[in-house]
């Protein structure tokens, strides 16, 4: 029966009645793709969009008129409810009207509120934008020490193959092949810790652009050193132009002035409009028209209420707006520095420390396979090499991730610069 099935299923193939589809493809990603999906699909992007569409609808509440009333008097009724037989009736519409400039402000003030939403909304993208190439990073450099763990494996297994041929030629005791195995075993457990970060690395990368932690996913990249003129000045002062922060807390002073303004034409009343039709039975019908408006004997009352909430709203976010500008420079001259410090960092690393440590290794494994030093020297060299590539990566790392909180300190991308 199974020869059958086999026979029928070659059959099918041969003639296309039955396909394979092959597994997809996972698609590689640049850091540039994966800052896009994630604007794109992120909900707290999404979120966000929401409320800038709420504010505005908040605009059109605010710049809208009050409903008209319709009224209606029936007088001298003979039984209750007989509208037709009442002696004297009223119909007419009236129409509450603010004071000329009150509704205009009211909008005003709500387009302000927009601003700030959106401001807010500018923030949470340079947030989302920091931690996406943070996790782009920090996966770029989870594969890069799983190529290093697996460099050191291979580099302890040949020590074990090395060690295992010199005792069979009675050079080394059989301690030395018991501490290359030992040495091998670690170096696997290394790989294996090495594989986890990866898959960790990846599923924050996934969480971030919305997709299931566990997708697969491929990136496309690698850390290197990029020279940008780094001019803390001139980053002071774009970060005072561009950061949403600023931007937002302008658009609250703007606001709260609006307030006071609006505060200030409390004094003047609104008024109210009314035209209705008057039946006195027996009388010709006629047409009253009726005008109110309150009389502000309270005269006080916006000066100690709305006029002073607004003053001393003005006041603190004048504060506030002193006090965010010295965060901003100070935020923006600390990721420079460091940014300085992480580039100083690499040149060191390649230009001294790696070097050094392949040299030593190099020197250390030919005097082990002459026979002038045992195996501990030769594993310490071999420890250390593996190390500094580590550290020099860490190094990388710490560069582009400086380089992306940077760019979240000024508030846009750093423009110009080459690969080193």
């Amino acid at each position: 029966m199974r020869r059958w099935i086999l026979i029928v299923m070659a059959i099918c193939l041969w003639s296309g009645w039955l396909t394979v589809e092959a597994s997809p493809q996972s698609e590689s990603l640049t850091l540039e793709r994966c800052v896009s999906i994630a604007l794109e699909k992120n909900p707290l992007i999404h979120s966000s969009q929401q409320l800038v569409e709420a504010s505005l609808a908040r605009v059109h509440q605010a710049k809208a008129w009050d409903q008209p009333s319709l009224d209606i008097d029936s007088d001298l009724q003979p039984r209750l409810m007989d509208l037709k037989r009442s002696g004297e009736s009223y119909l007419g519409f009236s129409q509450n009207l603010p004071f000329p400039g009150k509704r205009s402000l009211r909008g005003k003030i709500a387009s302000k509120e927009v601003a700030e939403v959106r401001f807010d909304v500018e923030l949470l993208k340079l947030d989302i934008i920091l931690q996406v190439k943070q996790a782009f990073f920090d996966l770029l450099l989870a594969q890069e020490k799983y190529a290093y763990a697996e460099q050191d494996l291979n580099l302890a297994k040949d020590f074990l193959n090395k060690a295992r041929l010199k005792h069979e030629a009675g050079g080394v005791a059989q301690v030395e092949v018991l501490r290359a195995r030992v040495e091998a075993s670690k170096a696997a457990n290394s790989l294996q810790s090495a594989s986890n970060g990866k898959i960790l690395a990846r599923a924050r990368l996934n969480f971030l652009m919305a997709r299931k932690k566990y997708d697969p996913l491929e990136v496309a990249g690698n850390l290197k050193r990029i020279i940008l003129d780094l001019s803390p000045d001139d980053l002071k002062a774009k970060a005072l132009i561009f950061r949403p922060e600023i931007g937002r807390i302008n658009a609250s002073m703007e606001k709260e002035s609006l307030k006071k303004d609006l505060g200030s034409l409390g004094y003047w009343p609104d008024f109210n409009l009314g035209l209705s039709r008057h039946r006195l039975e027996g009388q010709k019908t006629t047409w009253d028209f009726t005008f109110s408006i309150p009389i502000p004997l309270f005269f006080w009352q916006p000066q100690k209420g709305e006029i002073a909430e607004a003053r001393a709203m003005l006041l603190s976010l004048q504060k506030d707006h002193e006090h965010l500008k010295n965060t901003i420079l100070l935020e923006v001259e600390e990721a420079a520095l460091s940014a300085l410090t992480a580039g100083r960092q690499i040149r060191l690393f390649e230009e001294e420390i790696l070097t050094q440590a392949e040299e030593v290794y190099n020197m250390m494994l030919f005097s082990y396979q002459e026979g002038e030093i045992g195996g501990i020297e030769l594993i310490e060299a071999r420890r250390t090499l593996i190390e500094a590539r580590k550290s020099y990566a860490d190094a990388l790392c710490n560069y582009s991730v400086a380089l992306a909180v940077l760019e979240r300190s000024v508030g846009r991308p750093i423009e110009g610069g080459t690969h080193d």
